[in-house]
């Protein structure tokens, strides 16, 4: 029990959103060690007292606005608390005039910077929360029966009949899947995403695959809802088809910027267009359904369709899984429970009961009133759009249903907008993805990730032309995948805490994973040579790349965690300049490279003798005339330090230099050179290429190059 409570906690911290989540806390090894470190520490000298006052609140003179500072007379520092200084608004803002621009029009596009502190309140209600997550979830009404009757009618029009029977099934696979997830937040109140529920139960690569998979489905989500929204819009308007992909582009850079201003303003940008939606399909099932009792539910013999294929079993499979496109999204409440207002399960669930009971309705009722209007599926129009105009064949209500339908098909990717991001927060804190994925941006959204998740959905939108035929069979593997393990995840989760009931919980989730499991073989099976194939060979491949990652993140922990200190030593803990972490191991050489004798290279001369450290000049020079010149001027000077000086033949200076300092540190591998370079500060862009920027390809070639540090002396030019 001891072990697995060890591993529920590890779990509920790592599904917290925090904005210090970049900064994780030393675990108690690491502080017991650090502990000891401190205890040994001996400064070289004893603690002068500072020349300036910490807390810019004791001195008597306020900071000013110098020559080359951006200093405005404004308080940028409040103290807080002893000892610790809160940054205002204005702290914020970037010194150069370029740069504050920018600002202005960025706040302007989306909005103000908003408090770490505020990020509790960054939350939505559920009224708010039912649209946003449940767009792609809805939206998926708009195509899916269509999906699955576009497979059908390649049978000829009477294979149509089947669809009844298949939707049948498929809404009893939503109703337990739909079930399943509503036992997953409770059971995981703080985030039940598909990736934390595989690697909490099934182990990591379990977990990596589902995580895959879902960020398949979110880019797909918003590439397909955009390419049926855009299709919606040139259905009613069919001159704007030969603008397809700029459309789609344009709707997506919209959604990325509206995403960007925050989950709360996102939400309630995003609320009327899902409700108006929901609203305009139940009025038009009400009154096709109202036409067809009229004439006794008799169904109209759809048009004559010649049969392009063979009624077989694999068709059938193939249109079952299309319409299974039908319940990406579902998910969706149990990945964002933390968006919640408390308490949060319990929101979250109820969201998810109402998303699942209306997705049954608009689902069945569509596919039933399709079947009794006898429609088929056509090239140039939707079946939505067919029905719409057979429903209300008067009146502005055809324009109305377009126009929602465009609206929350294109929204519907805002569901992955507000998922992917915090899916990839949740793999950076577990070292399987970049940790730039960790950073909360001015409005407290995951910048980083929605930018991600924009370009990847952009650039597979305009490979397909926006087209969703094409796009279909790419969508439902990676989702399955998701619901799959995680069901499957629940299981192993209930047989470990066998709590009250945990027997008809264990058997629903197994119910929910066989039959995704059953419709995800199904899928890349009869949607192979379709598409499917991309998604097949991209989620283990995405799982490589994962791992790939979490190895170079636990080789950088390693190389920084904290341990005790070993016994002193010549050469240190580790026997090189990067092992000493005493103040009293550490041994110093200061290296100044000096081209020639002039203010700037005076100062970081002046600068390195303040230091008290041995120092050495060095002088790279193109032949031994040069080299006599500068040693005779260096004697003028005083020759107050050690200088040696380099012949380049082939007048190379930054590689000479580079291999010179090599040597010493292999020479002294204990010691740390600091290479001090004077470096010239210019105050405009076009000055740079002007100067050879020395310093800064010096500063590269010694990157590589441990127990280096690298300090530049800057002197700023006037003009």
């Amino acid at each position: 029990m001891g072990a697995e409570g060890e591993r529920d906690d590890a779990a509920e911290r790592g599904t917290i959103v925090t904005p210090s989540a970049e900064f994780p806390p030393l675990g108690p090894e690491e502080r017991a060690a650090l502990g000891r470190i401190g205890e040994r520490w001996r400064e070289p000298r004893g603690p002068d007292e500072l020349p300036v006052d910490p807390t810019l609140g004791r001195s008597g003179r306020p900071p000013r606005p110098s020559r080359f500072g951006r200093l405005v007379p404004i308080e940028m520092f409040t103290v807080e608390e002893p000892d610790e200084l809160v940054a205002t608004e204005p702290a914020h803002l970037p010194g150069s005039r370029a740069g504050r621009l920018l600002t202005r029009v960025r706040r302007t596009l989306f909005g103000p910077p908003i408090s770490s502190a505020s990020v509790l309140y960054e939350r939505m209600r559920k009224l708010v929360a039912l649209p946003v997550l449940s767009s792609d979830l809805l939206s998926s009404v708009a195509y899916g029966p269509e999906a699955m009757l576009g497979v059908l009618v390649l049978a000829g029009s009477a294979a149509l009949g089947l669809s009844l029977p298949l939707a049948a099934l498929l809404v009893v696979l939503m109703v337990a899947v739909g079930l399943s997830y509503r036992q997953t937040i409770p059971a995981y109140p703080h985030g039940a995403g598909s990736y934390i529920v595989a690697s909490d139960n099934l182990g990591r690569t379990s977990g990596l695959a589902a995580a895959a998979g879902l960020m398949l489905d979110y880019v797909l989500t918003v590439s397909v809802s955009v390419a049926a929204g855009v299709h919606a819009v040139t259905s009613a308007l069919p001159a704007l088809a030969p603008v397809t992909v700029p459309l789609g582009v344009l709707v997506i850079a919209l959604l990325l910027a509206g995403n960007l201003r925050g989950v709360r303003t996102a939400g309630n940008l995003f609320v009327l267009p899902t409700y108006a939606f929901v609203v305009t399909v139940l009025a038009l099932l009400v009154v096709g359904y109202a036409g067809a009792a009229g004439r006794g539910f008799a169904p109209v013999s759809p048009p004559p369709v010649p049969a392009a294929e063979g009624l077989g079993l694999l068709l059938v499979l193939r249109a079952f899984s299309s319409g299974a496109v039908s319940m990406t999204g579902i998910e969706a409440v149990s990945n964002a429970v933390p968006a919640f207002r408390p308490t949060e399960w319990r929101n979250a669930r109820a969201t998810l009961g109402w998303m699942v009971a209306m997705l049954v309705v608009l689902f069945a009722g569509l596919v039933g009133l399709i079947h009794l209007d006898g429609l088929v599926p056509q090239p140039g129009e939707t079946l939505l759009s067919q029905l719409g105009r057979v429903t209300f064949p008067t009146g502005p209500w055809y324009a109305f249903l377009q126009a929602t339908t465009a609206l929350i098909l294109l929204l519907a990717a805002n569901t992955a907008f507000n998922d992917f991001p915090r899916l990839l927060f949740f793999m950076a804190r577990d070292g399987h993805a970049p940790r730039r994925f960790l950073h909360m941006g001015d409005r407290l959204a995951f910048s980083n990730g929605l930018v991600a998740l924009s370009l990847a959905a952009g650039l597979i939108f305009v490979a397909f032309r926006g087209n969703t035929a094409s796009l279909i069979p790419l969508y439902a593997v990676g989702v399955f995948l998701a619901f799959t393990l995680s069901q499957a995840g629940m299981v192993v989760h209930w047989r470990r805490r066998r709590g009250p009931g945990w027997h008809r919980r264990l058997v629903l989730n197994a119910v929910g994973a066989t039959l995704s499991g059953l419709v995800l073989l199904t899928a890349a099976v009869a949607k192979f040579s379709e598409g499917a194939w991309v998604v097949v060979v991209a989620v283990p491949l995405l799982v490589l790349l994962f791992r790939r990652i979490h190895r170079h993140y636990a080789a950088l922990h390693d190389a920084l965690a904290l341990h005790p200190p070993a016994p002193p030593g010549p050469a240190g803990p580790a026997g090189s300049a990067e092992g000493e972490e005493l103040p009293q191991e550490v041994r110093h050489l200061v290296v100044v490279p000096v081209a020639r004798l002039n203010r700037a290279s005076l100062r970081a001369l002046a600068y390195a003798a303040s230091l008290g450290q041995p120092t050495l000049a060095v002088h790279i020079a193109p032949e031994e005339a040069e080299s006599d010149r500068f040693r005779e001027q260096w004697r003028a000077w005083g020759d107050h330090l050690r200088l040696e000086t380099i012949v380049s033949p082939y007048r190379a200076v930054i590689g000479p230099l580079a291999h010179y300092l090599e040597a010493l540190h292999t020479t002294r591998p204990e010691l740390t050179l600091t290479v001090i370079v004077p470096e010239v500060v210019l105050r405009h862009a076009w000055h740079r290429p002007l100067h050879s920027r020395a310093e800064h390809r010096l500063r590269a070639a010694l990157r590589a190059l441990p127990g280096v540090v690298v300090t530049s002396v800057p002197v700023h030019l006037a003009e």
